[in-house]
């Protein structure tokens, strides 16, 4: 245990996989009460075994659901926003339908568990928010990302809001902002190009030539950086989108 989040209580939503997973490992490596959501529930197996305290199955664009969670709970100290749906294509795929679920389930969600969990915050002296944009968002522009990218700017916007409003109340509210992170929605992307282009290896080379770093982000590095918003050592850090994408950004 590295006891770095020792007596913080986290809540954390698309805990399944990917970013997710290795958030609520990490967090319950360094000491966190961790509770993890997500709206698989087959997702969470074997985290109670790794040490997270505790799993629920949460769909984050249920209001009513997300209303009823926080108030089973005391106050937080870590609220970790990471649920989220990567859509593919320009302005010209997008129709409505893709537009509002996008916006729904990547920004809307986080306007939900954060005005569900934030008055007992609040009540309770502050802590930590943390949303997961992405360097595709106002940062970057990113081909056939369109409406992705205008929610992860938003989801940016949101967070400078939430901070501003909050700074002298002991909240700060912080997003990360990855790059390309080895996922299982990543490698379906890249199973996909995979037909396109003539075979994983083709697939896996158009990927790693666009990381100036030249190789995928692992997502237990994008968890390191979660931890360092949780816990105190960043205490004096709110309303920042950090990069964290191996300079796809520069």
């Amino acid at each position: 245990m590295g006891g770095r989040l020792d007596g913080k209580r986290a809540f954390l939503t698309a805990a399944g996989q990917g970013i997710g997973r290795a958030t609520a490992l990490a967090f319950a490596n360094e000491g966190a009460h961790v509770i993890a959501t997500d709206l698989d529930v087959d997702k969470l197996a074997g985290l109670k075994e790794a040490g997270v305290a505790e799993t629920f199955g949460l769909n984050v664009m249920d209001s009513d659901a997300v209303r009823e969670m926080a108030g089973a709970f005391d106050a937080i100290h870590v609220l970790y926003n990471c649920a989220g749906f990567v859509h593919h294509g320009t302005v010209l795929e997008c129709d409505d339908k893709a537009w509002d679920f996008s916006f729904d389930l990547n920004v809307k969600s986080m306007h939900r568990t954060i005005s569900a969990f934030l008055p007992k915050m609040l009540d309770n002296g502050g802590g930590s928010i943390i949303n997961m944009s992405s360097g595709a968002s106002s940062l970057k522009g990113a081909p056939n990302r369109y409406v992705y990218g205008a929610t992860k700017a938003a989801v940016i916007g949101l967070t400078k809001a939430v901070a501003a409003d909050f700074i002298g109340k002991g909240i700060r509210c912080n997003a990360i902002c990855p790059g390309t992170v080895r996922s299982p929605s990543w490698e379906a992307r890249v199973a996909e190009l995979a037909e396109e282009v003539g075979g994983m290896d083709k697939a896996m080379e158009i990927f790693v030539s666009r990381q100036p770093m030249g190789r995928i982000a692992e997502a237990e590095e994008i968890a390191a950086l979660a931890v360092y918003y949780a816990s105190d050592e960043s205490a004096f850090t709110t309303g920042t989108a950090l990069p964290i994408d191996g300079g796809w950004t520069l």
